[in-house]
């Protein structure tokens, strides 16, 4: 699919799924045939204030040691504030990061892939400006409890470049950039 048929794919799932109430969060232990017990979290849909409840509450119900613990996002986006208090909770408890080959990982779910200690890209990552009701000004931002020094700090912690942060808010919330394979490597997404 060429990439600009797949950013209008992309749009038009955001402009549809935009009353989504809150991401679909699972998480389930499992016996890998190599690898040994694994621990899979799954996001998916529209992130939203609870999800980091949901996640939480999902590894407190699997306790244990864990070969290798993967959140695998398939997610539109959202809550920024709520993304990064679930990727704080990702990278705390050191899970790895996978979009898989059927999935995207847009918006605020990007804050998701950067948690991860090791991250796999076989889907499509894309980003833009949040975008906060009323106005998509700095101003708004905060009243959101989000702001740059919040979002910097994030970054920081992670281990990925300020110029991912920059690069998001270049591009305007209405529309989406896909990362290409290069632009993963570049802001250490993969």
């Amino acid at each position: 699919m060429g990439r600009s048929v797949f950013q209008a794919v992309i749009i038009g799932v955001v402009t549809l799924c935009a009353s989504a109430a809150q991401a679909k969060v699972e998480v389930q232990a499992g016996q890998h045939k190599t690898l040994g017990r694994i621990l899979v979290a799954k996001v998916s849909e529209d992130i939203a204030p609870g999800d980091y409840e949901a996640l939480l509450k999902g590894i407190k119900a699997n306790p244990g040691t864990f070969a290798r613990k993967i959140v695998m996002l398939d997610s539109i986006g959202g809550s920024v504030e709520e993304a990064m208090r679930i990727g704080r909770l990702l990278r705390e408890t050191r899970f790895d990061s996978l979009v898989p080959s059927t999935g995207v990982c847009q918006g605020s779910c990007v804050y998701l892939l950067a948690a991860g200690q090791r991250k796999t890209v076989r889907g499509y990552v894309g980003i833009h400006r949040p975008y906060y009701a009323g106005s998509d000004s700095v101003h708004s931002a905060s009243r959101h409890g989000v702001n740059r020094a919040s979002q910097v700090a994030y970054f920081k912690d992670m281990q990925v470049p300020l110029a991912l942060l920059e690069a998001i808010n270049r591009t305007e919330p209405q529309r989406m950039r896909v990362l290409s394979p290069s632009e993963l490597a570049h802001f250490r997404l993969q």
